[in-house]
């Protein structure tokens, strides 16, 4: 076998093993080149992760090893599980992501690692990756790397100060769920190196503001991961422990991976070949909504109400639920408010307040805003609209929205075969 060969058949490997970890964001980097490097992470390319302002890059996605200490029972590279395993040397990752960048096939790198030998070991091999691509190679692109629970605050500080983002999945949604399918981990060990790079992007940045030559530190921030299914938290469980990371640590994106079934294990549920991505994708709009829209978690899931509605949005969910607080005058009304009537977004919302100045809006304005207002008029008062909320109960107002929405998938469904 050649060594191209070799090569190929570890990034297969690899490339596969990497494919579970969906923390893969690049947001928040304006890494520029100066000129003479090569990549850059300031500019857009192609396509297949979005940064924070809309943008979409390529990213390497590899694992450094898929050889591991740990026996996670919901982990592939667990090492009880009988897989193939290959591992890189860091000058096969360095010339494989450069290669990959000059034939335009990525702007960036998003590396993790298996566990071998012990955290430091593992960390200090992802920390030479980095540094080499930024000094020997003057590598300007995105870098995504993963934090090793239990590597010493030295090695995670040098490595801070090559990559972009750093991220550190936290597994499980709870600590008693994180016992049950990986007992030799904690989320102690997720925190303290969370709470370390918070603090070091906090000194830095602040250093930087009276030094002009300090470097950046983590410019993109930190994201966590938790693997949703595998053990049987609550929604409203689940977006605690998310909004608590927000706040403690002040991260820039809490992912939630549905669990993929990957053994036989009786600690796991069965559940069909596919992850729940419905349940993923409510997660995903609950996370939107307080991050962007004000609300705060106990409003949308609490004791009373544990669970998301499969069937509607966390957004109209919250609304039926909180009818006390309909209609909102859409002339009147503070932006808070309107930013919580279904079917009106940010930018939708925006524009009403702005729009409302210059007279009172009527229905065929909101419409050219941007508002689904055959969503929005339940709870709404505008200059020509009927206020149609007090006619109806919660279940009617739900009933007629869900109809609206099986016609529209129908008369697209109809459109697209008049084609064929």
């Amino acid at each position: 076998m050649t060594n191209i060969d070799r090569l190929t058949k570890k990034l297969d490997i690899l490339a596969d093993a990497a494919k579970y970890d969906v923390s893969c964001s690049s947001s928040g980097s304006n890494r520029k080149n100066a000129g003479g490097g090569l990549g850059n992470g300031h500019k857009s390319g192609i396509c297949h992760t979005y940064t924070e302002d809309g943008r979409c890059v390529s990213l390497l996605k590899i694992l450094l090893t898929n050889h591991c200490i740990f026996d996670c029972a919901y982990c592939v590279s667990r090492r009880s599980n009988d897989i193939e395993r290959a591992a890189f040397t860091v000058d096969e990752v360095v010339s494989l992501t450069i290669n990959f960048y000059r034939r335009n096939y990525i702007e960036g790198l998003f590396l993790s690692s298996g566990i071998f030998k012990d955290a430091d070991f593992t960390m200090e091999r992802l920390l030479r990756v980095v540094k080499k691509l930024r000094l020997e190679e003057n590598f300007n692109g995105y870098i995504h790397l993963k934090t090793i629970p239990g590597a010493s605050d030295e090695l995670t500080r040098e490595a801070g100060l090559y990559a972009d983002r750093m991220s550190i999945n936290l597994e499980m949604p709870t600590e008693s769920g994180l016992k049950l399918l990986a007992p030799e981990k904690s989320h102690a060990d997720v925190e303290r190196p969370l709470g370390f790079v918070k603090d070091e992007i906090v000194r830095f940045k602040e250093e930087r503001a009276l030094i002009k030559s300090v470097p950046k530190f983590v410019p993109a921030g930190q994201s966590t991961q938790m693997v949703i299914g595998a053990t049987p938290e609550t929604d409203m469980e689940i977006m605690r422990t998310a909004d608590r990371f927000y706040r403690d640590f002040s991260l820039k994106r809490v992912y939630y991976s549905g669990y993929v079934p990957i053994s036989m294990d009786n600690r796991l549920p069965r559940i069909g070949s596919q992850p729940p991505l419905i349940r993923e994708n409510r997660l995903y709009q609950t996370d939107w909504l307080m991050r962007f829209y004000g609300f705060h978690v106990n409003e949308l899931l609490n004791e009373s109400n544990p669970h998301l509605d499969i069937d509607i949005d966390p957004k109209l969910g919250w609304a039926l639920r909180n009818l006390q607080f309909f209609p909102v005058d859409v002339n009147t009304a503070a932006y808070r408010q309107i930013l919580r009537v279904p079917g009106i977004g940010v930018s939708s919302a925006k524009k009403i307040v702005q729009a409302r100045q210059f007279g009172r809006l009527r229905i065929d304005q909101l419409k050219k805003m941007g508002v689904a207002y055959n969503r929005a008029r339940f709870f709404i008062r505008c200059a020509d609209g009927p206020y149609q909320l007090k006619d109806y109960q919660h279940t009617q107002i739900k009933s007629f929205i869900l109809a609206e929405s099986e016609s529209k998938y129908l008369k697209s469904s109809v459109q697209q075969l008049a084609l064929f």
